[in-house]
């Protein structure tokens, strides 16, 4: 099946079985392994992507329905330049990156709220990571960089005007 949709801003198509998830489209086809497989039931989120910009489970979509729509991978969120977003910047000053495999999932959820919520509170951003499990770093870290993301962009739209 020839599916045609828009990942990582650019147009994109497929020939793929329409029952393949895009987590595995993702990963096994189109090499882009920044998204992770944890359990491939959608409990964990580490799989997850931006869906028309909100947060979803990616070994829960069917390839069948990408038709038409936009998916960004923590791949798409860089800079034009390649260059880290103020979020993925503010992951590393902060030290929210232990093991590094919910991470991911945690820029792209961190993500999709500030896009939403230009200055979240912190119980905004535990909601809005909440449904990506972490192991390793008890979430304050990674609630301190979407705090410090947030900072950011605010400052430099405050320098903009």
């Amino acid at each position: 099946m020839k599916i045609k949709f828009t990942l990582n801003g650019r147009p994109t198509q497929v020939d793929a079985p329409p029952s393949m998830s895009l987590l595995t489209l993702l990963r096994e086809q189109l090499g882009l392994t920044g998204t992770k497989c944890g359990c491939d039931t959608g409990d964990c989120g580490v799989c997850s992507v931006l869906f028309d910009g909100e947060l979803a489970y990616s070994c829960l979509l069917a390839v069948s329905g990408l038709e038409g729509h936009e998916v960004t991978t923590i791949e798409g969120i860089a800079g034009p330049d390649g260059s880290l977003s103020d979020l993925q910047e503010s992951f590393l000053h902060n030290g929210a990156v232990q093991c590094g495999y919910c991470i991911p999932s945690m820029i792209l959820a961190g993500e999709a709220l500030l896009r939403r919520v230009p200055d979240p509170s912190r119980d905004e951003i535990r909601a809005a990571i909440s449904h990506v499990l972490c192991r390793c770093t008890g979430y304050q870290q990674i609630i301190d960089s979407v705090q410090e993301a947030a900072r950011r962009k605010r400052k430099d739209m405050e320098s903009a005007l």
